[in-house]
């Protein structure tokens, strides 16, 4: 058998191996994830379809449309290909624990190369295919294209495709011979992550809703202006975009086709001659040791020390900080989550409600539950994210936890309080500052203020105590914690939890209002039943937050146990 497609059967013997011993919950969470991205991919589809249908009524502007969207979606994904190949090149050329044996094993580095690019290929670019092919689909759809165009997609995905991954490949290969790879994985994914959040932050603040206003018409010459600037016709962004917009008019394009496919072979090769000669010098970089930084950062024992918590909790406390700050993987998504954060207020900023004269009071409160309702959903996503991964966190060391003199009280409410203050503060501040933006009525501001620190102790507790619940101490990153049985049922039942306490919160308040509108006391019925419902929202967020530890604690003592 040759070698070359040799070496890519461990991946395919892994996924049935995987599919025949699945796990609990693997079929719940395989069902629910694909109902999303169907669901995803049928958005995808309409909305393009949709816009393509629009543009085709304005004749010579929509064509000049069309063509500047392809342009503009291609370059999007070409900056995401070209970090995604740079961290995924990381990992499989460099990181990978079969590359011991593979380099020897009596193979050509020659074959080796071209299974790993391959499957750094694959990995780095599946997401922009799956995204892609709803969005083309529903232009070709929209544009009755022929099969040529479908043909033509294909044919112009793969090069693409390929080009950038090579690129971040090569930058890969340069970093490694200039750091230890490890230190390099870290300042990659800093700077990823720096990257996506700066282009959150330019695409918000372009302002695109100031085309939906009348009195931005006469700029729209020099809007237009600014977003072909960037397309230039040496990317190959460029050259797909006007290949499809060819096959998309029945015609062909051979010269930027050809342009693809040749830079695409070009830069392979020149990659894995590239690779031939530095990558073994790499590799050996690589197999340093991790340092353990902050080890001596005397800051977080100082801060912690100061609080009024036990010994044993105090030590878990500084002992999870450190674990959380050396890991850049973690904390550096921290950037991320700010850039949308500010995106969120922003949002709420530039949101002018006074234009709709009689409704706007209305409004505001209807936004100031929505504003609620968001904020939940984030309190959920940041939980299951952080919150819910912290004992699996522990690994093959939890052992040293359940062996020493902590009990699993003291070791899982460590895991709440550190999970609990830092979602808690951001949400708060999150709720607080939107309501001011939105310049909602002050009850509500004090009803959403309160149920935020309700809504904290019940979706931290919550996640602490399906964490303990349910433990997967053999993951090899908190995203497959997340992404296990117990994160789809935390997020199912968060969910849950989050709409019934907008209907508990929301009916009584909104009863409130009305009557203080229409200048008239509630009844007595009427205000005893509000006051139930403003307690049942309390006591469901309590005892959410209590069974969930308590069932927690009770799960990781019967764990140690049977252990």
């Amino acid at each position: 058998m040759v070698a070359f497609p040799y070496l890519l059967l461990p991946l395919v013997w892994a996924s049935r191996n995987r599919a025949r011993r699945r796990q609990r919950g693997d079929v719940l969470r395989a069902a629910l994830f694909s109902a999303i991205g169907l669901l995803v991919c049928a958005a995808l589809f309409a909305g393009s379809f949709w816009l393509t249908t629009q543009l085709a009524q304005y004749e010579e502007l929509g064509d000049y449309l069309l063509r500047l969207g392809l342009s503009w979606l291609f370059l999007t994904f070409l900056s995401f290909l070209a970090f995604s190949g740079v961290v995924t090149a990381l990992s499989i050329f460099f990181l990978s624990e079969d590359l011991r044996l593979l380099l020897a094993a009596p193979v050509a580095a020659r074959r080796l190369f071209h299974a790993r690019f391959l499957r750094t290929i694959g990995q780095a670019s599946w997401m922009v295919v799956v995204f892609l092919a709803p969005v083309l689909g529903g232009i070709g759809a929209g544009r009755c294209a022929p099969v040529t165009f479908y043909v033509a997609a294909v044919l112009t995905l793969v090069p693409f495709a390929v080009i950038p991954v090579a690129l971040g490949t090569g930058v890969t290969l340069l970093l490694v011979n200039v750091f230890p790879a490890r230190r390099a994985r870290d300042i990659l994914m800093l700077m990823g992550l720096v990257f996506a959040a700066s282009l959150i932050l330019l695409m918000r603040f372009i302002q695109p809703e100031q085309l939906m206003r009348v009195e931005s018409l006469p700029d729209l010459t020099g809007f237009f202006a600014t977003l072909q600037s960037p397309i230039t016709p040496l990317l190959p962004s460029f050259w797909a975009g006007e290949t499809l917009f060819a096959s998309l008019r029945g015609g062909y394009d051979l010269l930027h086709v050809g342009a693809l496919w040749t830079t695409a072979l070009g830069s392979t090769i020149v990659l894995r001659a590239a690779n031939e000669r530095w990558h073994f010098a790499g590799f050996s970089r690589a197999q340093e040791a991790r340092k353990a930084r902050l080890t001596r950062f005397d800051v977080v024992d100082r801060m912690v020390h100061r609080l009024p918590l036990s010994v044993v909790r105090r030590h878990l406390l500084v002992k999870d900080l450190k674990v959380f700050l050396r890991d850049v993987s973690q904390w550096s998504q921290l950037l991320l989550l700010l850039a949308l954060v500010a995106i969120y207020l922003y949002n709420f900023r530039v949101l002018d409600l006074d234009r709709i004269p009689y409704m706007s009071g209305v409004i505001k409160n209807v936004y100031a539950f929505v504003n609620l309702g968001m904020a939940g959903f984030v309190m959920a996503t940041i939980a299951v994210r952080f919150v819910f991964p912290a004992v699996s966190a522990e690994g093959a060391a939890f052992w040293i936890i359940r062996a020493g003199p902590v009990s699993m009280s003291d070791f899982l409410w460590s895991k709440f309080w550190t999970g609990f203050v830092p979602v808690f503060l951001l949400t708060e501040v999150l709720t607080i500052t939107a309501n001011e933006f939105l310049g909602v009525d002050p009850f509500l501001k004090v009803v959403a203020a309160a149920a935020i620190v309700f809504m904290s102790l019940a979706l931290v507790g919550l996640a602490t105590g399906l964490g303990a619940r349910y433990p997967r101490f053999n993951a090899e990153n908190a995203s497959q914690v997340a992404g296990s049985y117990g994160g789809v049922a935390f997020m199912i039942v968060a969910v849950f939890f989050v709409i019934v306490m907008i209907v508990l919160l929301g009916w009584p308040s909104s009863l409130y209002l009305l009557y203080r509108v229409r200048v008239r006391p509630p009844t007595l019925l009427r205000i005893s039943l509000m006051s139930l419902s403003f307690l049942a929202a309390a006591a469901l967020s309590v005892a959410t937050w209590w069974i969930s530890m308590r069932s927690g604690v009770r799960a990781l003592e019967e764990t140690g146990g049977a252990a």
